[in-house]
C-alpha cells in the first residue's frame, strides 16, 4: 500500500530538482536561501559553509524553569523553561536531554537549543525565546535542569519553579563607550564598559591586530575598538 505513495513522493522531489536546474543562471546566482546549497558561489577557504538547515546551539541564558502537572488523570508533567537568545534571528527553540539513560541522581537533564541566524547580528539586546518538554505519565524524575550556553537553573521538586538573575550587559549601548579591562573600572562608572559585567567568551578586537580565521560562532560577542585602542566602535554576535 504505500508504494504508490513512495512514488508520488518520488515524482514529486524530481520534479523540485527539474525546477530548480532549469532556472536561469542568473537565478541561481541570487539564490541565498537554506534550500538552495547547490547553486550557491563557492566560498573562500575556512569561510562558514551552505546549509540546507541551520544549525543549532544552546540559547545564551536561562531565565526560568517551570514543571507544571495537569489537573486531570493520569497526570502529566510539563517542563516550560524560558530564556534570552544573545540577538535577534534565532528560530525553532527545542529542549533536548543531555545525554540518554537514567540518572543517577534522579535529575533530568536538558539543553535549550536554537536553530541560529545565518549571519552576524548587531548586538541590540538580549531576545525572549521559550519552549517546553513534556515528560511522560510515571516517569521517575525528582527535578529537571536545564543548561543554557552561559549559565544553568534547576527546579529540584516536581512541580516547581526556579529563576535566575540576569547580570550581564547585553551591550546595546555599548558603542561609543570605552572598554575598561577587569580591575580597571568601578562599577557603575559613567562611559564605561567593564570587562567583569560581559558574556562569557566574549573577545575586543583593538585596531593594531587582525583576525584568527573565520567562526560563526553566534553566543560570542565581540567589541571592535577604534583608533584610540579604548572606545567601541562596533558590537556584535558573531
Amino acid at each position: 500500500m504505500k508504494r504508490p505513495f513512495t512514488r508520488l513522493c518520488s515524482l514529486a522531489v524530481a520534479a523540485v530538482l527539474l525546477a530548480v536546474l532549469g532556472r536561469p543562471a542568473a537565478a541561481q546566482d541570487t539564490n541565498q536561501g537554506y534550500g538552495g546549497a547547490d547553486v550557491m558561489q563557492p566560498t573562500p577557504t575556512g569561510a562558514p559553509q551552505p546549509y540546507a538547515t541551520p544549525p543549532e546551539l544552546p540559547t545564551l541564558l536561562i531565565t526560568s524553569v517551570e514543571v507544571m502537572r495537569s489537573t486531570g488523570e493520569p497526570h502529566q508533567d510539563i517542563v516550560r523553561v524560558r530564556g534570552l537568545t544573545a540577538s535577534a534571528g534565532w528560530s525553532a527553540p527545542a529542549l533536548v536531554p543531555l545525554f540518554v539513560g537514567d540518572p543517577a541522581d534522579g535529575i533530568l537533564d536538558l539543553q535549550f537549543i536554537a536553530q541560529v541566524p545565518d549571519s552576524s547580528q548587531k548586538a541590540s539586546g538580549f531576545v525572549p525565546i521559550d519552549a517546553i518538554f513534556p515528560l511522560e505519565p510515571g516517569h521517575a524524575f525528582k527535578g529537571v535542569r536545564v543548561r543554557g550556553a552561559a549559565n544553568v537553573v534547576e527546579v529540584k521538586q516536581i512541580p516547581g519553579l526556579a529563576t535566575a538573575k540576569i547580570t550581564v550587559d547585553d551591550c546595546s549601548k555599548c558603542v561609543g563607550k570605552k572598554f575598561a579591562s577587569k580591575g580597571t573600572a568601578k562599577p557603575g562608572t559613567p562611559g564605561v564598559v567593564r570587562e567583569e559585567e560581559m558574556p562569557r567568551n566574549f573577545r575586543v578586537i583593538p585596531p593594531t591586530k587582525g583576525v584568527a580565521g573565520i567562526t560563526h560562532n553566534m553566543n560570542r560577542l565581540n567589541l571592535v575598538l577604534g583608533d584610540d585602542n579604548e572606545t567601541i566602535v562596533w558590537a556584535f554576535w558573531e
